[in-house]
């Protein structure tokens, strides 16, 4: 029986939404890396502004942080650790990955990271089976009391929206640390080190600890009204 091999990928963007910062690992169930893309995107990297939040005033979402990433991806390839390459180059990447081990495709939001990829004219659509690991991950650990306790231990709680709504995490960065129980840093928010370090891990715990069935066909997709602090943690 053939073993599954995944395909992890993931995206940093542009604020015209198209992707700068492609990477991708081939891997089998134990983590093992076979291949591995990453690369900014030759006609968009330099060219269109990196994605930012107009109204975060500090921080790595910030117009300043944007500045700090584009310096970042400057020293990249300056190292050697980032190259530039064209979308056709990704899509014969893609191509060889498909024909040699025709994997599963995932990522954690797999939808928004279809989309970008879509409208940069990276081919994904080659890739007929795939789940999105948030949902898997939803789905397993997020509604747990472990998961719960440790949401509240790590002080790990989204800011109160305008209606009054506050929600705990389910991110990559936060599920990572649950699932790993290791004190990782923060996400560097680079596409390849955003998977191997927290996708990655993730990905792994999952498919050991979970049936097929289960992972690639969840009950429920991320809902952030069963992740409400008032219905989830009450006062003694």
């Amino acid at each position: 029986m053939k073993k599954d091999i995944y395909l992890i990928i993931d995206t940093e963007t542009t604020t015209d939404n198209k992707v700068v910062d492609f990477g991708a690992i081939v891997c089998n169930r134990k983590g093992e890396i076979l291949h591995q893309c990453s690369t900014l995107i030759y006609g968009i990297f330099g060219q269109s502004a990196l994605w930012y939040d107009r109204g975060v005033n500090t921080g790595i979402w910030s117009a300043q942080g944007k500045d700090k990433r584009m310096n970042r991806y400057h020293e990249m390839l300056e190292n050697g650790s980032r190259i530039l390459a064209s979308v056709n180059q990704i899509n014969r990447w893609l191509e060889r990955v498909r024909g040699k081990y025709n994997p599963i495709l995932t990522a954690y939001n797999l939808p928004f990271d279809v989309n970008k990829c879509n409208n940069t004219g990276i081919d994904l659509t080659m890739f007929s089976q795939r789940f999105d690991l948030w949902t898997a991950s939803f789905n397993k650990w997020a509604m747990t009391n472990k998961y719960k306790t440790f949401a509240l231990e790590n002080h790990a709680f989204n800011n109160r929206t305008a209606l009054g709504n506050m929600t705990y995490q389910t991110n990559a960065e936060i599920m990572a640390k649950f699932i790993t129980q290791e004190n990782l840093d923060d996400e560097p928010h680079t596409a390849l080190e955003d998977i191997i370090g927290y996708e990655l891990p993730i990905l792994v715990k999952l498919i050991n600890t979970t049936t097929k069935e289960e992972f690639m066909n969840p009950t429920q997709g991320f809902d952030w009204r069963k992740v409400q602090l008032k219905d989830n943690f009450k006062s003694s």
